[in-house]
């Protein structure tokens, strides 16, 4: 994870041009999801269940098999 780049985004998200922050936003939404797949990955090599990484994540656990159960 780059935490400059997210620094960035977090930072161009509050632009006034809504042009730069819709564009900043749409890529902390990318940087999230990647790291969020890196984190499920690592809790699941760790033995960690879908129900607790479901709950550490706020949905249920069908939701996080559904997007992450193949990887």
């Amino acid at each position: 994870m780059d935490s400059a780049t997210i620094h960035t985004l977090a930072a161009d998200a509050g632009s006034e041009d809504p042009i730069v922050a819709l564009r900043a936003v749409a890529g902390l939404r990318r940087e999230l999801d990647r790291v969020e797949a890196v984190a499920v990955r690592r809790a699941r090599n760790s033995n960690a269940s879908w129900q607790l990484i479901a709950l550490a994540l706020g949905v249920s656990k069908q939701a996080v098999h559904k997007k992450y159960g193949r990887s």
